[in-house]
């Protein structure tokens, strides 16, 4: 049972920033809709709702960040990257020098 309950946290983790990203997606994609349909009606001075956009950009970023680090953060635990992310380990002395 605790192992059922650590993957449904593990899961959530994920899954709440997910839908923070989804979100901010959503709020930059309204702002940018509602600029853009306000140029039909002729009552309405177009106008750009730049704080919605950025909050939106900023839920976006935190999430999509935080789930590409803990993907990214995962694949290097497991050795999944490739060589130009990995850790550099110091070459063995050659044979023959005195070091």
């Amino acid at each position: 049972m605790k192992q059922v309950a650590v993957r449904l946290i593990a899961i959530l983790l994920l899954v709440i920033p997910g839908l923070g990203a989804t979100y901010g997606f959503l709020l930059m994609k309204d702002a940018v809709f509602h600029y853009f349909s306000s140029f039909g009606d002729d009552r309405i001075t177009p106008v750009f709702e730049w704080w919605l956009f950025i909050g939106g950009m900023l839920l976006f970023l935190i999430g999509a960040g935080f789930i590409g680090g803990w993907t990214f953060f995962r694949d290097k635990k497991r050795n999944y990257l490739q060589s130009r992310f990995r850790e550099k380990r110091p070459r063995p002395p050659r044979p023959g020098q005195n070091a």
